[in-house]
């Protein structure tokens, strides 16, 4: 029997999500050990409870990488702390986000695409992971040829992330994060002289008279995370979502945001309960967790009218796939600006996406919805 895990890797999980939400929105499953959230109320409710955390509390750091430079960035991650250091660190990297130009790394997508169109299939591998990487790295000042390097990197480093990672990833990831913290701190040391994103952060942690670099740097290394297989879905489901539905009426931007929701690249995430939390009738102890299903939430008919059919342009829709509250994810402009560059100057460039196949795999990823293409 599929569990909600196996499902991202569905040619359609939405078949399997859609029972969830109508008859089981908070429910346990003993398949994957944890509870399930799948409809929006529930989500909603689990993303916005103090008593749930975003680590285990005997386990903030995993422990094969504790001790490491993977666990010294993972350890100021936003993304995997909680509290309030975590709230007044996360307002510093939304201000820094929140001044970077997405037209700007539109068009550095673009070239960069461009640049990789140079035999008679796209280089789809490069443009969905390689690209965003370099995008993001260039706009924090590695433009020097380092950009590549740092997109390597991170695909080292993130590989320490899920629960599944082996020793030979974790001590990879060391590796990749120790390299990246060299490549990156210059930029946060020169103490936001200049431009460019890293200037950008060092500015905004002045403003919230934040003082501590270590947690800078680490989230300097998270920006390039971030970007990392979440853009990668977003520009493969982009295609596909082409190929099935034809080219935009509109812009494509719009087009892409509909993406986000109707084929979310990240399709759950993770709660665990520091405290005890209540939902309903059910009564969680500390230690228990909960998955969170984003997608289903997506798809509940009780967030979005008839959400099943993809519409760009959609009026105020509910979107969880960037998650909500205190972990929303402010990268979202960004993703969505660099998903477009790409898809944008693939489709300049002549490319067809109703030549991909009717029939994709995808990698096998407990979180990530990412077509091999």
């Amino acid at each position: 029997m599929t569990t909600p895990i196996e499902a991202v890797r569905l040619p359609d999980p939405y078949a399997y999500y859609a029972p969830l939400v109508a008859e089981r929105p908070f429910a346990f499953d003993p398949a994957v050990g944890a509870w399930v959230a799948s409809d929006a109320a529930a989500v909603r409710a689990v993303l916005t409870d103090d008593a749930l955390r975003v680590r285990p509390a005997a386990e903030p750091v995993p422990a094969g990488i504790e001790g490491t430079p993977a666990g010294e960035v993972f350890g100021s991650l936003v993304r995997m702390t909680d509290g309030d250091l975590q709230r007044r660190l996360k307002a510093v990297v939304v201000d820094a986000l929140g001044r970077v130009d997405t037209t700007h790394a539109a068009k550095l997508a673009a070239e960069r695409t461009r640049a990789c169109l140079t035999g008679a299939r796209p280089p789809f591998e490069e443009l969905m992971f390689g690209v965003p990487a370099r995008v993001v790295a260039a706009l924090c000042g590695l433009d020097d040829g380092s950009d590549a390097e740092a997109a390597r990197l991170i695909g080292d480093f993130v590989q320490c992330i899920p629960a599944s990672a082996t020793p030979e990833q974790q001590q990879a990831a060391a590796r990749a994060a120790g390299r990246l913290q060299e490549l990156m701190g210059p930029g946060i040391e020169r103490g936001g002289d200049g431009t460019g994103l890293l200037a950008e952060l060092v500015r905004a942690a002045r403003r919230a008279s934040w003082s501590r670099t270590a947690p800078l740097l680490a989230n300097a290394v998270g920006f390039l995370s971030q970007t990392y297989d979440a853009t990668a879905g977003l520009i493969g489901n982009t295609l596909l979502a082409l190929a099935r539905e034809g080219r935009p009426q509109g812009p494509m931007d719009a087009f892409v945001r509909e993406v986000v929701r109707h084929d979310a690249p990240i399709q759950n995430t993770r709660r665990f309960a520091a405290e005890v939390f209540r939902y309903g009738d059910a009564e969680l102890k500390p230690g228990e967790q909960v998955l969170v299903l984003l997608a289903a939430a997506n798809r509940d008919p009780a967030a979005n009218p008839d959400p099943h059919a993809f519409r760009p342009g959609r009026p105020d829709p509910a979107v969880f796939t960037f998650s909500t509250a205190a972990h929303r994810c402010p990268g979202e402009e960004l993703a969505v600006a660099l998903a477009g560059g790409v898809v944008g100057e693939l489709l300049a460039a002549g490319f067809d996406p109703a030549e991909l196949p009717a029939e994709v795999a995808y990698r096998p990823l407990a979180n990530a919805r990412i077509p091999v293409l």
